[in-house]
């Protein structure tokens, strides 16, 4: 049995005789053990092992130690450690707030609605008198007979190069234009042609300004968009609400490249969250998508859930049962993280970042420290989370010893039967 740097424990019994081999050494002849092995064979092996810089490799043990975290001396690109403050949980906090609805996608006024590739428009022509380019005279119910005449053209579908066919105007690019801006640019083409003309186009049917609303709602719907300007808690009431606590749902806004996450609750209770939808928005109602996991010596080892509003490193103490008394190292408990980096102070050489934009860092908060509770309640955890308490040296010498009581035990007791 391999102990430390020591070598290879070996108990032989031969014609009766019994010794002890540590390696090449041979320390315990049979009697010399039978007088020595009650009150000195324990101290001896620990004093043999008293010179070894950390405990043996073969000991069981559910992570690393704090030196192992920390030091981290044979790791080609270590893992930044930082030591939780309030300054390193305001910074954290900070960038959280950058990432809110407000911050990355508000806008001061809703979108204008603009026609685009799907949209069935109507184009209705008016002009006036002598002239009949278009159409027949006009019946107006209350004035009767009127001079001027109008008419409707067919409905037409803007094709996917954006544009639609007017008698007399010819091929009309339409696509990125208010109806206002197309009534404008047909007018100009009928000039010379009509006498006086008039145009009226209104969207019959909406293709392409519609949101998305998917997820724990009562029913997933496309909404469209109206110039009046539609917001975000209009897409939710529209899908017929939550099907879950409001507490609970989180609210995903894609928009573009842009994938931004918030709490339901947090929309509803600060009006600036609550932004203007664009065009092709995904709305996503998701219920508790949160966890962290917790390993090491904690009160639980699990995966435990988290409600969207958010939970604090001190509620995560609380939901994983706190640390182990007899067992917990209380300087050693790590928080690892894929963290943003504009949560993060540079200093030096810039930090290894994942394909994502992440910065793994590892943050380790001092239990001993009676300020480090009051910096947990400000610290946030967050999705994905790994929080793990390291063993107290003195949980690892215990371990050792046991295995060690019971190794000397079974020796006493090979020896007594070569006798």
């Amino acid at each position: 049995m391999a102990v430390g740097g020591i070598g290879v424990i070996r108990v032989t019994t031969l014609r009766g005789r019994g010794s002890l081999e540590f390696g090449d050494m041979r320390v315990f002849r049979q009697g010399v053990f039978k007088r020595w092995s009650a009150g000195w064979a324990v101290p001896v092996l620990v004093l043999l092992l008293g010179g070894c810089s950390s405990f043996p490799a073969w000991l069981p043990a559910s992570g690393p130690s704090v030196a192992q975290v920390v030091e981290q001396e044979k790791i080609e690109a270590p893992i930044p450690v930082i030591d939780v403050d309030d300054s390193v949980a305001r910074r954290i906090l900070a960038a959280q707030r950058a990432d809110s609805f407000a911050e990355s996608l508000a806008t001061e006024l809703p979108p204008k609605y603009v026609v685009g590739p799907g949209d069935v428009l109507e184009v209705s022509v008016w002009e006036a008198p002598p002239a009949a380019l278009f159409g027949v005279a006009m019946v107006d119910p209350r004035a009767g007979l009127t001079s001027a005449r109008q008419t409707t053209l067919p409905e037409q579908i803007v094709n996917a190069d954006g544009v639609i066919s007017v008698p007399f105007a010819g091929t009309v690019p339409v696509a990125g234009k208010t109806p206002q801006q197309i009534e404008a640019d047909l007018v100009m083409r009928l000039k010379g042609k009509a006498n006086q003309p008039q145009v009226l186009v209104r969207v019959i049917r909406n293709a392409t300004q519609n949101v998305t609303v998917v997820g724990e709602v009562a029913a997933s719907t496309r909404m469209p968009l109206t110039a009046k300007g539609e917001r975000l808690l209009d897409a939710v009431a529209a899908a017929g609400g939550v099907r879950q606590p409001v507490g609970k749902i989180t609210l995903q806004l894609s928009r573009g490249s842009k994938v931004l996450s918030m709490p339901l609750d947090s929309v509803i209770q600060d009006p600036k969250q609550n932004v203007y939808l664009q065009p092709g928005d995904v709305v996503t109602a998701l219920f508790q998508p949160l966890s962290f996991t917790v390993l090491g010596a904690s009160g639980r080892n699990e995966e435990i859930n988290f409600e969207a509003t958010g939970l604090t490193l001190a509620q995560a103490f609380g939901r994983m049962g706190g640390v182990r008394d007899n067992q917990a190292d209380a300087r050693g408990v790590f928080v690892f993280r894929f963290e943003d980096p504009r949560a993060l102070k540079e200093e030096g050489k810039p930090f290894l970042k994942t394909p994502e934009g992440k910065v793994p860092v590892v943050y380790r908060v001092d239990l001993k420290d009676p300020r480090a509770f009051l910096v947990a309640q400000n610290f946030p955890i967050k999705n994905r989370d790994v929080v793990y308490v390291a063993n107290a040296p003195a949980a690892e010498l215990q371990k050792f010893l046991n295995i060690l009581s019971s190794t000397v035990f079974s020796i006493r007791g090979v020896v007594g039967l070569g006798q």
